[in-house]
């Protein structure tokens, strides 16, 4: 039903445009609905935070909320179930303590040392990416209305009717894509409902922070600051016969673009090049995040290996962005199968790629044009990853230009390991931007 959590904040938008230009903040519940409600703040041009809140379950039963609490000392108690099952006064306190040092915890990883945003007298949207029984969307609705929100909206993706339904009771307004009758689990209505991890949601918070801390045009002016403000919009990028769907993110003065190329085409869409892109820009280097392959193509998956077809793709989209940012260098961002894609078009004459970085690539399937390669290379291999390790090394090889091969310690292909994703989106930035800023001049 869905392809991923950014399809489905697109989708669960538009349900929401009747809140655009009120004060309205955007809470997502970590960590599955923060993807979602980023692209539900986008949208409303709204700011993002994550809402923190932790159930009190029965000594007896964990899963029988006896109520909630949230950040700011906020506490939320079902006193009548209290009493029906005769929890005393130390036993809640008890589990309050436990759950209160668990949500501070939680809090300072995502939030960091930023300060929670204000809810008094505002809309606060409550998104995630689906509900099932629905306890922890009602506890988030109830401890954003008690941090001072004026109105409170739900607004999910996917969940059963009857708990939609049932919700209804803690907030002013539900709003929910799908309700189907059949219904099991969240997953279910996902193509990709891949593990969000906890970089990510700080990758995803920070970025929504400074999009919405940038001044506006005319703020800009009046101060005097005449710089050209910086880029953030979906684009459509022609290449042959096709368009492609891209999300074109350039800082003010950046001196170069990475171009993410992804062998499924979901890279405009993937979590894990998102998180990365974020670290990109944040370090000032500009990002495009590319579907290669248009929907109805990615239903043969023999185009997924289609080498030369991707390679021409980013070829052309190299051309289309030397238009769009011609004093910038470009650089390209290759995973599994998009890394040789982008080996070939950093091999084609005339491109001027700046440098490439392949994370968990098939270098090897570059073929014959491996040794054209003439960008600085490098390459970034799990070291659980142990089959394409060793084709990494034999491709490592045949390369005539700067290159480095950097294991990631206990990673397998996904990079899913705690910390292993950071690593690489830390080598990425590191390798983008001494040969994007330190090398050469402007590629055109």
């Amino acid at each position: 039903m869905f392809v991923n959590r950014d399809d489905a904040g697109h989708r669960l938008a538009a349900r929401l445009e009747h809140l655009r230009g009120a004060d309205v903040v955007v809470l997502g519940l970590p960590r599955g609905g923060v993807p979602v409600a980023f692209e539900v703040a986008r949208a409303l041009e709204a700011p993002l935070d994550v809402i923190v809140v932790r159930k009190l379950g029965a000594p007896f039963q964990p899963e029988l909320a006896m109520g909630a609490v949230g950040e700011g000392g906020v506490r939320v108690v079902n006193e009548d179930l209290v009493a029906v099952i005769r929890i005393a006064p130390e036993e809640l306190a008890a589990v309050e303590e436990h759950e209160r040092a668990e949500l501070e915890r939680r809090a300072l990883r995502f939030r960091r040392h930023r300060e929670r945003v204000d809810l008094a007298g505002r809309t606060a949207v409550v998104v995630d990416d689906g509900i099932a029984t629905g306890a922890t969307a009602r506890a988030a609705c109830q401890v954003a209305r008690a941090q001072g929100a004026q109105r409170v909206v739900l607004a999910v993706p996917v969940g059963p009717p009857d708990t939609i339904e049932h919700i209804r009771s803690v907030a002013d307004e539900v709003v929910c894509v799908e309700t189907p009758g059949a219904f099991h689990a969240i997953g279910q209505w996902y193509a990709d409902f891949a593990q969000v991890r906890d970089e990510e949601v700080v990758a995803l918070l920070d970025l929504a922070a400074a999009r919405h801390l940038r001044p506006s045009a005319a703020q800009e002016a009046a101060s005097g600051n005449t710089d050209p403000p910086g880029r953030d919009e979906e684009v459509q990028v022609r290449a042959g016969p096709v368009s492609l769907g891209g999300h074109l993110a350039v800082p003010d003065q950046a001196p170069g673009v990475v171009v993410f190329a992804h062998g499924s085409g979901s890279s405009r869409h993937s979590p894990r090049n998102r998180y990365v892109a974020g670290m990109l820009n944040r370090a000032g280097v500009g990002t495009l995040l590319l579907d290669l392959l248009t929907p109805r193509e990615e239903l043969d998956r023999s185009n997924v290996f289609d080498i030369g077809l991707l390679a021409g793709r980013l070829a052309d989209t190299t051309e289309w962005l030397h238009g769009e940012a011609p004093e910038v260098r470009i650089g390209y961002f290759g995973a599994s199968t998009g890394a040789a894609a982008a080996l070939v078009a950093a091999a084609e004459p005339g491109t001027d790629i700046a440098a490439v970085v392949s994370r968990g690539g098939r270098p090897d399937l570059a073929g014959a044009r491996l040794e054209e390669v003439r960008a600085p290379t490098l390459l970034i291999v799990g070291g659980h990853d142990e089959a394409v390790l060793d084709l990494n090394r034999r491709a490592q090889a045949r390369l005539h230009c700067e290159n480095r091969l950097r294991v990631v310690p206990g990673a397998t292909h996904l990079f899913e390991e705690p910390g292993a994703l950071e690593t690489v989106a830390d080598l990425a930035r590191d390798w983008f931007v001494d040969h994007l800023t330190s090398i050469g001049q402007p590629a055109r």
